[in-house]
């Protein structure tokens, strides 16, 4: 059995939502791309720029899914100039996205969403607090979890006649200061 999150219409709905909002130089940051979790949030990224002319995407990887390496990134991208910036950032998951905005409002003033926008993926405690708050792809966490046990507490009791299942999760797109001007 297994639980999990379609995070390729996780990918998608984040990038969507950042071309809604009129964004048209879109950059996804993650990694390392050997991650599933990565690889399909990238994927729905790239469903989502497909679907719309003159909207380009660059991907960047990152050497880990972390806040320093957010933040590192985001120094690399303010040291090639301003106009070198995207107008809107994909981070595929919250941690470096904290680290993009970290690196952009408090060392180059770059101002967050004027500027560029930043959606993260997980929707962390963290993401509501951060410095601008964080725009988000929720997983339903508690369902999740709850379906897991559920399943494994099943196979448990019914033993040979337990029938495998495999269950997938749609993620929600929480909207907060970090995309919305």
């Amino acid at each position: 059995c297994s639980v999990g999150v379609d995070d390729v219409a996780g990918g998608r709905t984040a990038v969507q939502h950042l071309i809604e909002q009129g964004r048209k130089r879109i950059a996804f940051v993650g990694g390392p791309m050997n991650i599933k979790q990565v690889q399909d949030r990238l994927a729905g990224a790239r469903e989502a720029i497909a679907e719309v002319s003159g909207v380009s995407l660059r991907v960047i990887e990152s050497k880990a899914m972390t806040v320093l390496a957010g933040r590192d990134i985001g120094d690399e991208l303010v040291a090639a100039g301003v106009a070198e910036l995207p107008d809107a950032i994909f981070a595929a998951n919250d941690l470096l996205a904290v680290g993009l905005m970290q690196s952009f409002v408090f060392k180059a003033r770059v101002k967050v969403p004027e500027d560029v926008a930043i959606i993260g993926y997980d929707d962390i405690d963290f993401a509501e607090t951060a410095i601008v708050s964080l725009s988000s792809i929720r997983q339903p966490a508690a369902a999740i979890g709850s379906t897991a046990v559920d399943l494994l507490m099943d196979e448990v009791e019914t033993g040979a006649e337990h029938a495998h299942r495999q269950v997938m999760y749609q993620p929600e797109l929480v909207i907060r200061d970090s995309t919305v001007i």
